[in-house]
């Protein structure tokens, strides 16, 4: 196998179940051996998310940031200060001093998220990082991996939902038989449509049925606005959400292309002229 991540990289690794993911992902960091070969050129700041993460269970979350953060360099007030910072943007629910064991999954994958980036980081390596997440998370999420990436650190992700890695990845190797092979994202080939379906209580008054909207194939954004539920869909796969919701009692406000898919061509147009 042969890769190469470069300075402002957004790459996302793809593969079935067993091929070897997450084993190339903890080659990366240092973690692992590869068995021949080496890794050249690995940056001196790395931010890690496992697919599980282990962190001690009896300490609170922002003790933990604080402990993690002073082992990187930071004196305590700024670890706890940093620590705090990025709990607030992910939205961690259960309390920054309750026991990590009290966690959800998915606020545990928030402090997981929030240890990787207390110290900027030139590489930030995640393993399903979206798994778990709350729809508020999402968005946060994309926010870090595009700050990073902005800043020169290079970012490399898993996720097997295709529709998140033609989102947000800019280029991704796929690992097949033993073999990794690099293919386009959305900056180097075809670039995946995006649509924003809003739904709605419907006027009825009647309740819908509440649906975990971040696991359906092709969701790749949700958030509340209001009263409405604001998903970012894969064009390919808006007719099966729009059924789902449609079968869970939900009201449809509004079907309409991305605001970004919009702005793209109007560049486009604009360059054209």
């Amino acid at each position: 196998m042969d890769m190469e991540v470069a300075t402002g990289d957004v790459l996302a690794v793809v593969g079935s179940n067993g091929s070897g993911k997450s084993t190339l992902l903890r080659i990366l960091v240092g973690l692992s051996q590869p068995t021949t070969g080496s890794v050249s050129g690995r940056p001196p700041r790395i931010g890690y998310v496992p697919d599980r993460f282990t962190g001690h269970d009896r300490i609170s979350a922002i003790s933990y940031l604080t402990h993690m953060g002073r082992i990187r360099g930071l004196s305590t007030s700024a670890a706890r200060a940093r620590g705090h910072h990025l709990l607030e943007r992910l939205s961690l629910v259960g309390g920054w001093n309750a026991p990590l064991r009290t966690l959800s999954k998915g606020n545990a994958q928030k402090v997981a998220l929030a240890q990787a980036l207390l110290v900027q980081p030139d590489l930030l390596v995640l393993d399903e990082p979206w798994s778990g997440l709350d729809a508020s998370a999402h968005s946060v999420l994309a926010e870090f991996i595009d700050e990073v990436a902005a800043q020169g650190g290079a970012v490399v992700f898993t996720d097997h939902r295709e529709a998140i890695t033609e989102t947000h990845a800019r280029g991704a190797y796929t690992i097949s038989d033993g073999r990794v092979t690099s293919r386009g994202g959305r900056h180097a080939g075809s670039r995946t449509s995006m649509v924003e379906l809003v739904l709605t209580v419907p006027p009825t008054g009647i309740m819908p049925i509440e649906v975990n909207w971040s696991v359906l194939p092709g969701v790749t954004d949700t958030a509340q606005r209001g009263g409405e539920v604001v998903l970012r869909v894969a064009r390919e796969h808006s007719d099966a959400v729009l059924q789902t919701a449609l079968q869970h009692r939900w009201s449809v406000a509004s079907l309409a292309e991305a605001a970004d898919e919009r702005s793209c061509r109007a560049d486009a147009r604009g360059t054209a002229l």
